[in-house]
């Protein structure tokens, strides 16, 4: 009896732990065309000076055409590119 209810708590546990894993790491994606320094701000690696880059690097030049083309921000490297792949959009 004993047994059971330690092995029920541990699936308990392990399921809550699992699933506000996966919860946590489905962030909502970021249009780099249209998103605001706060949003932009979100993304790992950019912070609120870096996202007004974007901003003013978006009003000058135009909508981005490519994701890597954020790059060609000063500040915004290949690499902060690379980390935040999966939650930049370009509709």
């Amino acid at each position: 009896m004993k047994f059971s209810s330690i092995l029920a708590t541990l699936v308990l546990f392990f399921s809550l732990v699992t699933g506000t894993a996966a919860f946590a790491s489905e962030q909502p994606a970021v249009n780099i065309n249209t998103a605001d320094v706060a949003t932009l701000a979100s993304l790992s690696g950019v912070g609120e000076s870096k996202a007004q880059a974007i901003v003013d690097y978006r009003d000058a030049n135009g909508p981005f055409k490519t994701v890597d083309a954020l790059s060609s921000v000063k500040g915004i490297g290949a690499r902060t590119v690379e980390k935040n792949a999966a939650r930049i959009a370009i509709k």
